[in-house]
């Protein structure tokens, strides 16, 4: 793998200034981009080592702390290890937090960081690809459908209510979609219900849209998380094979 580089950075919102993590190749020659959106519980040393990862490939890789209007990073404190059932107000603190981040707000959110990242010179010109976790996959489909002529390629792993009944659900937007879109759901998730799995798939198919989805079995909600009690070693395994497979195929 490549050496990388990473550093702070600030972007400048339509609402204010979002913090972010930007990791690129040591030798600082412009690549393409990759836009990661973080979980529920944000910017921390875990997702930093998994954007490391994805830099060591060969890209230039932004992680914005998408929680900025609450504040900067560290939004929540937590613990090394995040284990919900240790501390029963952690969802008591995330939770409104989270609701906050309406989709207008992360669409027009989403537009600054592509901006931003256009207008980076370590960045190559052309679109950008997209990879997101829990609540992050929702964003994921959210910028892809938003900003079809910015994104080339677009991967969520265990996201949740990415197909609901809501007016605002997130696969709505399909139709808008161009890009490949890959989706790796753990079957053991009550946030995505076999029946939400079924309804993204018959709409991106019924969009035209290229993509593929897979059920990770035995899976739960987080299993990339390596500082959770969610995560699973095999799954997240193949969650990097799909992922670093699409981002070769696409740049």
């Amino acid at each position: 793998m490549t050496a990388v580089q990473g550093t702070a950075v600030d972007i400048p919102t339509e609402d204010g200034i979002a913090d972010a993590y930007l990791v690129h190749p040591a030798d600082e020659r412009p690549r393409p981009a990759v836009l990661f959106y973080q979980d529920a519980y944000g910017l921390r040393p875990h997702l930093q080592a998994m954007a490391d990862r994805i830099a060591g490939e060969g890209y230039t890789v932004l992680v914005p702390n998408v929680f900025y209007r609450t504040g900067r990073n560290p939004v929540v404190d937590l613990p090394e290890f995040i284990d919900p059932a240790a501390d029963p107000t952690l969802w008591e603190r995330i939770g409104p937090i989270m609701q906050s981040l309406t989709p207008e707000r992360a669409v027009r959110d989403a537009g600054a960081y592509l901006r931003w990242l256009a207008d980076s010179p370590l960045v190559a010109d052309g679109p950008v690809a997209l990879t997101g976790y829990c609540m992050g996959a929702r964003l994921v489909l959210l910028t892809a459908g938003s900003y079809p002529d910015r994104v080339a390629a677009a991967a969520g792993f265990h996201g949740g209510r990415l197909a609901t009944d809501g007016p605002d659900s997130p696969h709505l937007l399909a139709p808008h979609i161009t890009a490949e879109v890959y989706f790796g759901h753990a079957d053991q998730d009550a946030s995505m219900p076999e029946e939400q799995i079924k309804r993204l798939e018959d709409t991106l198919t019924a969009a035209g849209v290229r993509h593929r989805t897979e059920v990770y079995p035995g899976a739960h909600h987080g299993y990339t998380q390596a500082d959770t009690p969610a995560y699973d070693r095999e799954a997240d395994e193949r969650h990097w094979a799909a992922l670093l497979d699409l981002l070769a195929r696409t740049f």
